[in-house]
C-alpha cells in the first residue's frame, strides 16, 4: 500500500508514462508519413493514431481520477501492446525505440487497471 505521497508520485509516473507514449506516437506519425516505405506502413500509421488518441484521452481521465480511470488503461493497454508489436515489425531505430515506449506504457496501464 502506498502512502499519500507515494501514492501521488507513482500516480504522476503512471502520467508522465502515458503522456510520453501519446507525444512520441504523435511525432512518429509525422516521421513515418515521410518514410519512402509509407505505403508499407499503413496499419502502423492507423495503430500509431489510435495509440496517440487512447493514451491522451486515458492521461486525462487519470489525471482527474476518473472513476472509469482503471477501464481505460486497460483499452489504452490493449492499444499500446498491439502499436509496439506493430512498430517493432520495422527495423528502423525509431520504430523500435517507439515499440518500447509503447509496450512500457502498456504495462503501467495494464497494472494500474489491476489495481497495483
Amino acid at each position: 500500500m502506498y502512502d499519500h505521497m507515494g501514492h501521488q508520485g507513482h500516480h504522476s509516473r503512471l502520467l508522465d508514462t502515458i503522456q510520453n507514449c501519446e507525444a512520441t506516437c504523435e511525432h512518429m506519425v509525422t516521421h513515418v508519413a515521410c518514410l519512402h516505405d509509407v505505403r508499407q506502413r499503413s496499419r502502423q500509421l492507423l495503430l500509431l493514431r489510435d495509440c496517440a488518441d487512447i493514451c491522451g484521452l486515458t492521461a486525462k481521465f487519470v489525471a482527474r481520477r476518473s472513476p472509469f480511470a482503471q477501464q481505460l488503461a486497460h483499452v489504452c493497454a490493449c492499444i499500446c501492446e498491439a502499436c509496439g508489436k506493430e512498430c517493432c515489425r520495422f527495423p528502423d531505430r525509431e520504430s523500435q525505440e517507439c515499440a518500447q515506449i509503447c509496450f512500457h506504457c502498456a504495462r503501467e496501464c495494464e497494472a494500474f487497471a489491476r489495481g497495483r
